[in-house]
This record gives C-alpha cells, sequence and structure tokens, in this order.
C-alpha cells in the first residue's frame, strides 16, 4: 500500500521539565568547527563562519529554551550534535516505533522526487507497506499552509514563515507520521525539520538552533532513522529549475546567495550528525544515486 501524505519520525527523549539552551554567535570568517559533546547531557559547537551561530545546548528541548545570541549571520550554521548521531539534541531517534522514517533533503532542483519515487517502488516490491508524503503539505491542513508559504504573493516575515512550517509539521507528525511509525511502515518524506534550520535558520538569518528547537519541540522530538542529503551545486540545480518550471515558488524564487547558504547549512548540518545522513553527489546518474539509497535502507528495514 502507498499513501501519497506526509511527514516522518522519531521519540521525544529527556525526562527533564526545562531545557536550557544558550547561543552564541562567532565572529567573521568562512568555516564552521563542530565539536560535539555527551547527548544526553549537553553539546558545544562553535562557529567561525560569514554568518555563523555557535550552540551550546544543555536540554531537554521538550521543554523550553532559553537563548541569548550574538550573531552576525549571513550564511553558515553551526549546529548541536549528540554522541548519539541518530538523535541530535534533547531527542532519541525513533527506536521506539516499529517502523522506519527516512527523510529527504536538498536544495531545490536536486533530485528528491525522483529518488522517493524509486525508493518507494523498490520497496514495496519487497512487501513493505510505504507511506510517502512532503513538507509541507502531507495532510489537508498542510495543503492549505503550503499554498500560503510557498505561493502567497506578499512579504511573509521569516519567523512567521518559520512558524507556519512548525505548524504544518506538527499536525503532519501527530496526525499522519507516528501512527503510520507504530503500524510498523516505512515512511518516506520529502522535506523535514532540516530543511527549517537550512532554509529558515540559515537562508533567512535567523538562529539555527532556535529553528531546530521549535521543530522538535512541534513533533515531540522526533527525528528520522535516515536522512538523505542530495547535495547539488546551487547554479546547476538552477539550471535544472529553469528547464522545468513555469512557476516559482517564494524559495525557488530566492537569489543564488540565498541557495548557496542553504547548500552550506545542509551539508554543516550533515557533517555535525555523519549517523544519521547519507551524503551523495546529485550530479551523479539517477541510477546510482538510487542503488546508493539502497544500500544504505536495507540493513535498517524492519
Amino acid at each position: 500500500m502507498s499513501v501519497q501524505r506526509g511527514e516522518p519520525s522519531a521519540n521525544a527523549a529527556g525526562a527533564d521539565a526545562a531545557a536550557d539552551v544558550g547561543v552564541a554567535a562567532a565572529g567573521a570568517g568562512a568555516g564552521v568547527s563542530v565539536a560535539a559533546g555527551d547527548a544526553g547531557a549537553g553539546v558545544g559547537v562553535g562557529a567561525d563562519a560569514t554568518a555563523g551561530v555557535g550552540v551550546a545546548a544543555d536540554a531537554d528541548v521538550t521543554a523550553g529554551v532559553g537563548v541569548a545570541a550574538d550573531a552576525d549571520a549571513t550564511a553558515g550554521v553551526g549546529v548541536a550534535a549528540g554522541a548519539d548521531a541518530t538523535a541530535g539534541v534533547g531527542a532519541d531517534a525513533a527506536a521506539a516505533a516499529s517502523g522506519l522514517f527516512i527523510t529527504l533533503e536538498g536544495g531545490d532542483g536536486s533530485g528528491k522526487s525522483t529518488q522517493a519515487a524509486l525508493l518507494e517502488e523498490w520497496l514495496r516490491g519487497r512487501g513493505h507497506t510505504i507511506v510517502r508524503t512532503r513538507e509541507p503539505g502531507g495532510t489537508e491542513v498542510g495543503l492549505e499552509i503550503r499554498e500560503l508559504v510557498l505561493h502567497h504573493t506578499g512579504d511573509i516575515a521569516p519567523r512567521a514563515e518559520a512558524l507556519l512550517y512548525a505548524a504544518d509539521r506538527a499536525h503532519h507528525i501527530q496526525t499522519l507520521v507516528r501512527p503510520a511509525l507504530e503500524r510498523g511502515e516505512v515512511v518516506i518524506q520529502d522535506r523535514y525539520l532540516d530543511s527549517s534550520v537550512a532554509y529558515q535558520g540559515v537562508g533567512r538569518v535567523l538562529d539555527p538552533a532556535e529553528i531546530r528547537a521549535l521543530s522538535l519541540w512541534a513533533t515531540g522530538g522526533l527525528l528520522p532513522h535516515l536522512t538523505i542529503l542530495l547535495d547539488l551545486d546551487e547554479t546547476v540545480a538552477r539550471a535544472r529549475l529553469d528547464s522545468a518550471r513555469t512557476r516559482y515558488d517564494r524559495l525557488e524564487a530566492e537569489k543564488a546567495e540565498f541557495h548557496a547558504r542553504v547548500r552550506a547549512a545542509y551539508l554543516d548540518l550533515a557533517a555535525a550528525e555523519p549517523d544519521r545522513f547519507l551524503v551523495l553527489d546529485a550530479s551523479r546518474p539517477v541510477e546510482e544515486l538510487a542503488a546508493a539509497i539502497r544500500a544504505r535502507v536495507e540493513p535498517l528495514l524492519p
């Protein structure tokens, strides 16, 4: 069975009643350096980038977040990463669910939909029940939010945009993704919280740590078992979009500098959580990419 709706997975972790996240941004440079600590206690991350954000977390992010920011943020991201990289800060992976939660990430035009379809076909052929979904727009409520956040003709304030994505995510996970995982199904989702960190946290020059904490709160700490990042140079991605699109959404229409920040943020996220991410060069042939994805997914299957 294939269900063309929804978003994927993971469990809230931590028993503390409050979260304490301190954020400090670093100054002008070009790279990002990450030092990861103990996932159960805290994480220190130092960023040194044109728009770096350094994160120090001592957190059960399901409760509350205190933030102090001093940021010159025009690019780059420092991301909190736990020792259990499949979980991240203040959240466990989807271990308690019997299903499998897979997300696909990457810039616009990187081929996520193509690879999601091929993965779904392969898994269905092996007898698995698949829920294939996207964000935003995996539910009826989500479709309305998607139209607003991607195709509204006027401005939407960056914080309002981030909150709209979080609202879609909260409803999607609660009503579609978690139930599917609890039934032991495989959820394949196009975009999840890493998109918000990259696009709103870094692309919109907000605070990546705050955006991540917001998404974890909205989902009860749910994280994917596997995130497939299709990495593609933003100029190549734009050429793909130009050949396939007659209508651009609000994010696709952003300038090259915006998409360069998004790509860099994705790579930083993957570097911070290597056990959760599979990073692939999206310029490789479609079938090569599909084979690499299958090889990574097969050992994870329920």
